[in-house]
């Protein structure tokens, strides 16, 4: 690593330690010709995760976008906005887990339902009338009818 003073091309390692919740490396370094410390952050490269939407155009995964939706859903619920962000990290690392570049929409919204389920029902539920594109009250009805099934099974 070249020294930001100098330009010396041979600096050395003073301290290494995990950074950023261990996905990346923090090194303090040391130019052993004029002495200036300096630091340095050491990262994986992530390569872009792009999306197949359903008319069948791609764009770039953008966890904002998840999260605006997330909001929405979650409007004057009491879910705090951390939690929902955590809920897009973690749909972000189930999506890299498959391996893929490219993910249809259809996948995320799977993923997002996963964990606004365990979340809040009624985040869940107004997140996947439009995710799922409830054209009817039957559809709805038969969605919550889903829910309270499975409440009741998790109950016995």
């Amino acid at each position: 690593m070249q020294c930001p003073n100098c330009q010396y091309n041979d600096t050395r390692v003073v301290d290494s330690r995990p950074a950023d919740e261990g996905r990346s490396i923090r090194r303090r370094r040391e130019c052993p010709k004029c002495g200036t410390r300096f630091t340095t952050f050491e990262r994986t490269e992530t390569t872009p995760l792009f999306v197949i939407k359903n008319d069948g155009s791609r764009e770039e995964f953008k966890g904002e976008k998840l999260l605006r939706g997330l909001v929405r859903a979650a409007e004057k619920r009491p879910i705090k906005s951390d939690r929902l962000m955590q809920v897009v990290a973690q749909v972000e690392k189930d999506l890299r887990k498959l391996g893929e570049s490219e993910v249809t929409s259809q996948i995320i919204g799977e993923y997002a339902l996963k964990y606004l389920k365990d979340i809040d029902e009624i985040a869940y539920i107004r997140f996947s009338s439009v995710y799922k594109h409830f054209d009817s009250v039957e559809v709805f009805l038969n969605e919550l009818q889903e829910i309270v099934g499975n409440d009741k099974t998790k109950k016995d």
